[in-house]
């Protein structure tokens, strides 16, 4: 019966935490560049039953009782949200007439799992790496982002435009009346080995180092001025996967209340000294 509490109490904890990154993927539906979590559930590692029980063997001396073990069958043990893993698929691409605003759109890539991103230098000055092109420009003339992280150049440098009024090519060139110079591009084979780290940046945590999208082979890509790329979250289809969650959730619940029912019968009724 405690075996019964763990599976579905194991059940509700997991379907929990996948509804905590649904919310989170709806929360930023229309999050410029985001990309949605999905969530990869494992079992638990299942147990082996065995009825233990004897067998009497007959011998001269009166008989030879002696251990036999009988295998009943495996049983599981429940389940639990193993991580969250970004889905790197492209957003759509919208027109907002912003010339700060940039869309990264990816054309052929080489690897399956490849991706291409916008570099950008963190609170502390470590690059990060996002697809949320909503830039500015702020008081000093360098392009960042709203959270104020500044936008990276091929070489690792800051780019200062000096002013809104500047032009980008399709191939990232930034023609300003201050500074010319490239929007630093990066693609890794691997998307898998980024993780989120807030404010829509990827931190590269693979062995493996992401490299100028510019002189890879077999990358295309084209930068769009004026134009965002928009969150890859389908609304429709996280609204059923929570309403599905939630129902998940409380069948687990009921299976926890009934296990605690027959726990009171067993404690208080059964046992009951007559």
């Amino acid at each position: 019966m405690l075996k019964g509490f763990h599976t579905a109490g194991a059940g509700m904890m997991a379907n929990q935490r996948y509804q905590d990154s649904l919310s989170n993927n709806m929360s930023n539906a229309l999050t410029p560049g985001y990309k949605q979590d999905r969530s990869s559930f494992r079992a638990f590692p299942e147990m082996l039953i065995q009825n233990m029980g004897s067998e009497n063997i007959p011998t001269q001396n009166g008989g030879l009782n002696l251990p036999k073990n009988h295998i009943v069958g495996p049983i599981n043990t429940g389940v639990y949200m193993q991580e969250d893993q970004p889905l790197f698929e492209q957003g759509d691409v919208r027109d907002t007439g912003i010339s700060t605003d940039l869309a990264l759109q990816n054309g052929d890539l080489p690897d399956e799992t490849g991706t291409l991103f916008f570099e950008v230098q963190n609170g502390d000055e470590e690059v990060r790496y996002t697809r949320n092109g909503n830039f500015t420009v702020d008081a000093e003339g360098f392009l960042t982002t709203n959270e104020g992280y500044y936008v990276l150049n091929e070489d690792g440098e800051r780019i200062q435009t000096g002013t809104e009024e500047f032009e980008v090519s399709a191939d990232g060139q930034v023609t300003s009346p201050f500074d010319n110079t490239a929007i630093g591009l990066a693609y890794h084979p691997n998307a898998n080995d980024f993780v989120k780290e807030g404010d829509n940046l990827f931190r590269n945590e693979g062995e493996e180092a992401a490299v100028d999208a510019r002189g890879a082979d077999g990358v295309n890509f084209q930068v769009h001025q004026g134009q965002l790329e928009w969150s890859n979250v389908d609304p429709q289809e996280s609204m059923s996967e929570m309403m599905r969650s939630y129902r998940m959730f409380e069948m687990n619940q009921q299976v926890v209340r009934m296990f605690d029912q027959s726990m009171e019968l067993a404690s208080n009724q059964i046992g009951k000294l007559r």
